[in-house]
């Protein structure tokens, strides 16, 4: 199984992003899926997670920002990233969670643990 992502740039504050994360190998219909983030210096933080039936979880700093979603083809899975601010700065992974749950259970349980992971792809806010 491999998660590769993509869509990473450089943009200016305000502007938007659509990060994508393909999986091979397998496809998750209803595991736990997410998106992180690493800034330099800083731990790896938990950005969003889908669920069972699509269900949707948020951070506090992505609530209201962020969307995330999965393709019709269930292996893709994306992150709608608009007014973006500089402190949003980092390398984005995806995540797979051989798991199911709400949402909600998704995010806590990816904070803690995943079975796949991407390499990450970098968003960089600047002016």
């Amino acid at each position: 199984v491999h998660l590769v992502e993509s869509g990473g740039d450089l943009v200016q504050p305000g502007g938007s992003l659509r990060l994508s994360c393909v999986v091979s190998g397998f496809t998750p219909l209803r595991e736990c899926m997410g998106w992180f983030r690493q800034a330099p210096g800083k731990e790896r933080e938990a950005v969003a997670s889908i669920g069972l039936d699509g269900e949707q979880f948020y951070s506090n700093f992505a609530q209201g920002r962020f969307t995330i979603s999965k393709g019709n083809d269930k292996n893709t899975l994306y992150l709608q990233m608009n007014n973006l601010k500089p402190e949003d700065t980092a390398l984005y992974d995806c995540a797979l969670l051989l798991e199911t749950g709400s949402g909600y259970a998704c995010f806590m349980a990816l904070r803690d643990r995943f079975t796949y992971k991407g390499q990450g792809t970098q968003v960089t806010v600047s002016s």
